[in-house]
């Protein structure tokens, strides 16, 4: 079975309160709908730090979400001295802390930063249709000159997914993978 791949880089996803507090009144406007259904690239921002470890311009991606969450690759840790725990989003209990910097404010959070882990966005249908309903995770074979196979890929189901495999950028240079690009599942 194939499923195109989007390739995700590092990002922040923020609830009312706290954008509140890093933008005040402006809106977060939509500047690209990603594939997620009513999911965004904003038009805003942030420095993500900590220490004295910086890294700019990470995009706030939208809609608001009930919780505070920074992505971050494996290499994004290492330069920023950091060791976030490999978790699916929302997951973030034991996660590392951050802090958010804007034009207007900085702001500490307590936990927050993950290393998303891989996973296919799939509908309940989808999972029933294609025959994963028993599974929690499969692997992906990937072709090419830099090719080989990516093991615990799990399914993030929801019935407003697009079906979609996500891997953050070190999996997708790894690879020599770029979003677009059609993948096999195989089982696990």
């Amino acid at each position: 079975m194939k499923v195109t791949l989007g390739v995700s880089n590092r990002h922040v996803h923020l609830d009312k309160k706290i954008y509140k507090e890093l933008f005040g009144n402006e809106p977060l406007e939509v500047v690209k709908y990603l594939k997620q259904p009513g999911q965004f690239a904003s038009n805003k921002f942030l420095t993500i730090k900590n220490g004295d470890r910086e890294l700019n311009k990470v995009r706030v991606l939208g809609p608001l979400r009930n919780y505070n969450q920074v992505e971050i690759s494996k290499t994004d840790s290492y330069y920023l001295k950091l060791n976030p725990p490999i978790r699916k989003s929302g997951d973030l209990e034991g996660s590392s802390p951050i802090t958010l910097i804007s034009e207007k404010k900085e702001v500490h959070l307590d936990k927050g930063c993950i290393i998303a882990n891989r996973h296919i966005h799939i509908t309940p249908e989808e999972l029933k249709k294609y025959g994963f309903e028993n599974k929690k995770k499969v692997k992906i074979r990937i072709k090419g000159e830099k090719g080989g196979t990516l093991d615990n890929v799990y399914f993030k189901v929801d019935k407003n997914s697009s079906f979609e495999l996500h891997l953050d950028t070190d999996d997708g240079n790894a690879f020599n993978l770029k979003t677009g690009d059609i993948l096999e599942i195989m089982e696990e």
